[in-house]
C-alpha cells in the first residue's frame, strides 16, 4: 500500500487526504494545529466556494453542511464618490457556500482520523520534510500561507505582482438586514479606492455575514494597521461603509462581531511558484494549493483552487499507479491543475488592475441584458467560461452584440 505524506490540514490538503483514503491509500497529514485550536482560534479566510468546488465535496461524502446558509446570487455595483451609477444582479444556477474553516477543518480532520489517517501536530521544516519523506512514498506540501510553502521558488513568468495589490480585511458579522430578492454576494466597485463584497456564511455562532474589504494600498481604506481591538476593526469596517457605499451601511449599521476572533487585516503579493521542491538529500516535494498558486481574494476563488487542485492531484495518483513519483510526476501533475488554474490566475490578476474599456462594456450591458449578467455571474463557478471573450475587445463586442440581438 502507497503512503502518501501531506503538509498542511487546509482545503487542499485534508481534501485530497481523504479522497486518498477512499482509494485505499495510506496517508499521513501534518498540521500545526490541532482541531480544538483551529476551533479557538483566528478566522482564516472568506471561502465562498462555488457549486463546482463544492461538487468536490459531495462526491467525496464530506459535504456536511447541506442546511448551511446559501449564496444565490451575485450583485454588482460601481459606487464612484459614495453615489451608485450602476447596479444588476443575476441568480447562480446551484447556490454558492461559505463555511468558516473553524467550522469545516476540525470537523474534516476528525473524518480524516475515522476513516484511518493518522494525523501529527507538527511544525514541518525542511529537516522534517526529509523525515517525512524517507518514510513517505510522496510528499506533497499544502501549506500556502506558512514558511514552508515559501520554500517553493516564485514563477517569475505567471507572478506579474511582486508586492501587494491590495490591503485586506475581513469581518464576520451577525445583525445585517438580508437583501430583500435573494442571498447574494454583494460585490462593490469604488474606483480609486478598492472593492467591498458581503455574503452570508455559516460560523461558529450560526449564520453570520462576511465583510470582505480590498483597499487601494495607501488609499482611504488602508488603515487597518491602526487598529488595536477587535471593537476598533468593527468601527473602522462600519466607517468605511458609511463614506464609501452608503447603501451597505444602511444594511449593516447594527451590525455586532460573531467573536472577538472573526476578524483579520493582512495583505500579499499574488503568486505562482514553482511545483516541485528540491530537498537537501536529493529528494523532492510537490506543492499543491496556496503554496503553489496564492490568488488574491478580489474573485473569491482561493478555496474554490485549493478544492480543484485537490480533485486534479486525486486523479494525478490515482492514475499513475505504482510507478516512481519523481520530478516529471509532480511537474505533469501541477500542469494538470494549471490547464485549469491558469484562466483563474489570469482572471483575478487582470481584475486588480484599472478595467479596459471591453470589461467596463460588459458590467455595463449586463445592466440591461440578462443573459449577459447571468454569464458574468456564473462564470465565477467556472472562470474558464470567460475566455477567450474577455482577452479580446473585438470577441467582447460580438458576445454582446449577440446577446443584445437575441434580447431585441
Amino acid at each position: 500500500m502507497r503512503k502518501i505524506g501531506i503538509v498542511g490540514a487546509g482545503q487542499a490538503g485534508l481534501q485530497l487526504g481523504l479522497g486518498l483514503l477512499k482509494n485505499g491509500y495510506q496517508v499521513v497529514i501534518t498540521s500545526n494545529q490541532t482541531p480544538d485550536q483551529i476551533r479557538n482560534g483566528r478566522v482564516t479566510s472568506s471561502q465562498c466556494m462555488f457549486d463546482r468546488a463544492l461538487e468536490n465535496e459531495r462526491a467525496l461524502g464530506i459535504d456536511f453542511w447541506k442546511d448551511a446558509p446559501p449564496v444565490e446570487g451575485i450583485q454588482f455595483s460601481l459606487v464612484p464618490g459614495g453615489q451608485t451609477a450602476m447596479q444588476w444582479s443575476s441568480r447562480l444556477d446551484r447556490p454558492a457556500q461559505s463555511i468558516d474553516q473553524r467550522v469545516k477543518m476540525p470537523r474534516w480532520m476528525t473524518e480524516f482520523e475515522k476513516a484511518g489517517g493518522e494525523l501529527r501536530i507538527a511544525d514541518v521544516d525542511m529537516a522534517g520534510l526529509e523525515a517525512l519523506e524517507q518514510e513517505c512514498d510522496l510528499v506533497i506540501v499544502a501549506s500556502g500561507k506558512g514558511e514552508i510553502g515559501k520554500l517553493f521558488q516564485r514563477d517569475e513568468t505567471r507572478s506579474p505582482f511582486d508586492k501587494p495589490q491590495r490591503s485586506l480585511a475581513l469581518t464576520y458579522v451577525h445583525g445585517m438586514e438580508p437583501r430583500k430578492e435573494h442571498s447574494a454576494v454583494n460585490f462593490n466597485l469604488m474606483p480609486g479606492v478598492g472593492e467591498y463584497f458581503v455574503f452570508p456564511a455559516l460560523t461558529l455562532s450560526g449564520p453570520c455575514e462576511i465583510m470582505v474589504f480590498e483597499g487601494i494600498p495607501g488609499g482611504p481604506m488602508d488603515n487597518w494597521a491602526n487598529v488595536k481591538s477587535p471593537q476598533e476593526h468593527l468601527a473602522e469596517s462600519l466607517r468605511i461603509l458609511k463614506e464609501f457605499v452608503p447603501e451597505e451601511y444602511a444594511r449593516s449599521k447594527d451590525c455586532v462581531l460573531t467573536d472577538d476572533l472573526g476578524i483579520l487585516a493582512g495583505r500579499f503579493p499574488p503568486t505562482v511558484r514553482k511545483p516541485v521542491l528540491a530537498l537537501p538529500n536529493g529528494a523532492v516535494a510537490l506543492g499543491m494549493g496556496d503554496s503553489v498558486c496564492l490568488n488574491d481574494p478580489i474573485t473569491g476563488q482561493g478555496s474554490n483552487n485549493a478544492s480543484h487542485c485537490a480533485a486534479a492531484y486525486l486523479t494525478a495518483i490515482l492514475e499513475h499507479g505504482d510507478r516512481p513519483y519523481d520530478a516529471a510526476f509532480m511537474q505533469a501533475t501541477f500542469d494538470r491543475y494549471w490547464d485549469y488554474a491558469q484562466f483563474v490566475v489570469g482572471w483575478t490578476n487582470n481584475m486588480l488592475l484599472p478595467p479596459p474599456e471591453h470589461m467596463v462594456k460588459i458590467l455595463g450591458t449586463a445592466q440591461q441584458n440578462q443573459k449577459v449578467a447571468h454569464w458574468f455571474v456564473n462564470g465565477f463557478n467556472d472562470p474558464r467560461t470567460y475566455f477567450p471573450t474577455i482577452t479580446d475587445p473585438a470577441l467582447t463586442d460580438a458576445f454582446l452584440a449577440e446577446a443584445m440581438g437575441a434580447a431585441a
